[in-house]
């Protein structure tokens, strides 16, 4: 084939492929009789083979070859278009489509083709882009229509997408719905169609709890809460864990207490080491907020923070209600796990905190925790958050 497109002289593509000349003509005759499916081999000697190759031919046959030579040139030119166009197609389909799972032509929405045909057409004919799409001229001008028709959505686009990104990338579509629909009316379906569209998703990412049981230190507590989260009235059932932040500036430690209630963190702290004082402060905040005669449950791990002398002499002098989990047993805590996967799937996860110092870390942590309680809407609360649904409750929406 190089030799037909006038790749190189017989003696260079001899010397690089690594046979005789005399194979490349003897090759070449075949290959024009009898097409790419011909065989290369041959038996003959070297004297026959100089024999033929001697053997001088007739205008007719020289004529016959140069006619073959040539239609076989412009065969091969246009598979070399062939192969450049679908080349083509397939770098610019993974450029502007950019799926996941790669690209196949055959599964490509009408509306992906035109997209591909229109970045295409100032190189490629759209006769051809159409046949090596398997596409409809009469399909392509829908497509056309109704690409370029302009987009009724546009405002509600942008509202969404800023929606999103004050949500810190949380929001689903029910939610986002659910925001959009104090101003206006809007169909929730649209809401799924444009975050689709936007590709506005939000991560989720599971990974393992810090643990902080160091064994009985203390005598067992009795699982009051026995799995029934629930609660008819604020500061009344509390739960309360440690979680842990690995960035790589170092660890960081939240320790909240969460109302059953409506999910509000009532107090927390946050520090670089799951001590004493990390819990011990933070029981202390939420002792401030509590009216007279509020006596709640508190439910725990049994980790060793809420087995010290200093926790439970608080907890003592307050006349609180002391609850732990079974050993080793998440599900009886359920809840503020629950609480925790959310602070983490929300800020932490799917961000990078390469460079972030431990101090700024915090700071975005807390600002996160408030935004929690003042302005992260729970489907659960009617689309409200935990402090807009004590207030329109009547309830002093307080925490430390």
């Amino acid at each position: 084939m190089r030799l037909c497109a006038g790749d190189g002289t017989a003696k260079e593509i001899a010397a690089d492929v690594g046979v005789a000349e005399s194979s490349l003509y003897t090759w070449r005759r075949r290959f024009l009789s009898e097409g790419s499916g011909a065989t290369m081999a041959s038996k003959r000697t070297p004297d026959k083979i100089d024999k033929e190759d001697k053997i001088p031919k007739s205008p007719a046959d020289l004529a016959a070859g140069e006619k073959a030579l040539a239609q076989r040139v412009e065969e091969l030119k246009k598979e070399i278009h062939r192969l450049q166009l679908e080349r083509d197609i397939l770098e610019k389909a993974g450029e502007i489509i950019k799926k996941d799972q790669g690209i196949n032509l055959a599964t490509l929405t009408n509306r992906e083709k035109a997209v591909l045909i229109d970045a295409l057409r100032e190189k490629h004919r759209l006769k051809e882009l159409l046949s090596m799409l398997h596409m409809a001229k009469s399909s392509y001008c829908y497509q056309e229509q109704t690409i370029h028709r302009p987009d009724k959505y546009a405002g509600l686009r942008s509202q969404v997408k800023e929606i999103f990104a004050e949500a810190h990338n949380c929001y689903g579509y029910r939610r986002i719905h659910a925001l959009m629909q104090r101003d206006i009316r809007v169909s929730e379906k649209v809401i799924r169609k444009i975050m689709s569209d936007e590709h506005l998703t939000v991560p989720s990412i599971r990974k393992k709890k810090y643990n902080s049981y160091v064994g009985e230190i203390s005598p067992e507590v009795e699982n009051l809460v026995n799995r029934d989260f629930h609660a008819d009235v604020p500061n009344s059932k509390w739960l309360t864990d440690i979680t842990e932040f690995s960035i790589s500036a170092g660890k960081v430690y939240l320790s909240p207490i969460v109302d059953c209630f409506d999910g509000m963190a009532v107090a927390w702290t946050i520090g670089t080491s799951p001590d004493a004082e990390l819990v011990n402060s933070m029981l202390d905040a939420a002792l401030s907020i509590l009216e007279d005669g509020e006596h709640p449950t508190i439910h725990s791990d049994r980790g060793c923070h809420y087995r010290w002398p200093g926790w439970i002499q608080r907890m003592e002098k307050a006349e609180l209600i002391r609850s732990m989990s079974k050993k080793g047993c998440s599900p009886d805590n359920s809840a503020c796990e629950g609480f925790f996967g959310r602070v983490k799937n929300e800020m932490f996860y799917g961000r990078s905190w390469v460079g972030i110092s431990l101090d700024d870390f915090i700071n975005t942590l807390d600002t996160y925790m408030r935004w929690y309680n003042e302005s992260r809407i729970k489907m659960s609360l009617g689309a409200l958050s935990p402090v807009e649904y004590r207030k329109s409750l009547g309830v002093y929406a307080s925490y430390g």
